[in-house]
């Protein structure tokens, strides 16, 4: 069972993932005035959600043992390549896959 610490962690992961994609989003737009460039709602919420996930963070890292938060955290990676595909229709290689894969393995490795 997922302690609530843990539980914690990974929401924190999904935030963090899904501001990315905000700010990615933000970044792809052309803007008339470099003020409305850094000023716009996708960085906002962006910056918004990243805020919040250190809040989580450090909640999670409170009651978890550190060793567990870099791998989880590392599932941040995964997250934001299958994000992408989704928001933004990137291509997924087989770089991308073979990449995807150690870090799975190695999270696997990890809990062994």
């Amino acid at each position: 069972m997922i302690s609530r610490f843990a539980g914690a962690m990974f929401l924190s992961v999904a935030i963090a993932s899904v501001s990315q994609v905000l700010l990615k989003k933000s970044a792809l737009n052309k803007y008339d005035t470099v003020v409305r460039e850094y000023l716009n709602p996708y960085v906002a919420g962006g910056y918004g959600l990243l805020f919040l996930s250190m809040l989580l963070t450090v909640y999670a890292y409170s009651g978890m043992d550190y060793k567990n938060g870099p791998v989880i955290e590392s599932l941040g990676n995964v997250m934001v390549l299958i994000l992408g595909y989704f928001v933004f229709g990137e291509r997924i290689s087989a770089r991308k896959i073979a990449g995807t894969a150690c870090i799975i393995a190695g999270i696997v490795v990890f809990h062994l």
